[in-house]
């Protein structure tokens, strides 16, 4: 599987990442250990989780993903095969998203040891936290680095203005920069990214791992109408996207698929991995098959004429 570069750090990916929000929600430990093992058996290296998969779960109170995660590494002794990413700054109890020095450095050590490993590969503020100055944060980071619990940092949701400020800060105050964003990028919700966001990423070489590159499943095709909804237990969150938008997207989606003899899943992804300025997008399974078509459509080739269809059935 041919590996890109995550910006300007030492790490190679393959062109998709195996989302780790499903582990412990709609995938038991045993499912989970199956679909890792078939991922990294094709040849793919990244996951992605955090320390709040999957606290919104009735019954889970966080850290269910990082948990599972961990004892699948450990119980194959393939540390050194995973990059592991992980993030901080949800709420786990506390009321609040959270950025602030001394919880960031109390969440890592909780992270460590679910995940049961020294060091993460790539460890992500997951939100803004308003309350906190940037500066703090890539302060506690900066010790994180230098006691090698982490090897690099990046974040997720900032806008382009908020990564600006904390690139700007960053410089100023001789901080760890951040390297990757995570942001939301699918043929359907493309606004937040492409444009400033995206023109800045790609001028200060930053990785992109994006997230929702499915949006929510409904890429899949196999939401039609709200009749499908209980299809999965996600099913309430694709509501949104049954309209004209989402169907002209869809009936091109149809079309390419059918030239590739492709899933529409596949060639979604495809088009989010062909994408200037994106590293990899991330995207979960809860079946083996459902891996299998990811692997397909990390090696998934498009053409122009395909991309074009699709960059304006999205647009």
């Amino acid at each position: 599987m041919q590996k890109r570069r995550l910006g300007q750090t030492d790490l190679s990916i393959a062109p998709l990442v195996l989302g780790g929000n499903v582990f412990g929600w709609t995938a038991d430990e045993k499912t989970s250990f199956d679909l890792l093992d078939r991922f990294v058996g094709a040849g793919l290296n990244a996951i992605d989780t955090a320390d709040a998969y999957s606290r919104w779960v009735p019954g889970n109170k966080g850290g269910e993903s990082e948990t599972i995660i961990g004892k699948w590494m450990k119980s194959r002794g393939n540390r050194d095969k995973v990059v592991v990413i992980t993030k901080v700054g949800s709420d786990m109890g506390q009321g609040r998203k959270d950025l602030s020095a001394a919880y960031v450095e109390k969440a890592i050590d909780a992270s460590l040891k679910r995940l049961q490993i020294d060091v993460v590969d790539l460890y992500l503020s997951h939100w803004p936290d308003p309350t906190t100055p940037y500066e703090e944060t890539l302060g506690a980071y900066q010790k994180l680095l230098a006691k090698g619990k982490i090897r690099h940092v990046g974040a997720s949701n900032l806008d382009a203005g908020q990564l600006r400020a904390a690139l700007d800060v960053a410089s100023l105050r001789g901080l760890p920069r951040y390297a990757v964003l995570q942001p939301e990028y699918n043929l359907y919700d493309r606004a937040s990214f492409d444009g400033p966001l995206r023109d800045l990423c790609m001028a200060e070489d930053l990785g992109v791992i994006s997230y929702f590159g499915l949006a929510k499943g409904f890429l899949s095709g196999k939401y039609r109408s709200e009749a499908d909804l209980g299809k999965s237990a996600r099913g309430d969150g694709v509501k949104r996207y049954l309209n004209v938008h989402g169907m002209r997207i869809l009936t091109a989606l149809d079309a390419v698929s059918a030239r590739h003899s492709a899933k529409q899943a596949e060639v979604a992804l495809a088009w989010v991995i062909a994408r200037p300025g994106v590293t990899a997008p991330i995207a979960s399974a809860t079946t083996l098959d459902q891996v299998d078509s990811l692997v397909h459509a990390a090696s998934l080739k498009l053409s122009p004429d395909d991309i074009a269809e699709l960059d304006s059935a999205s647009a």
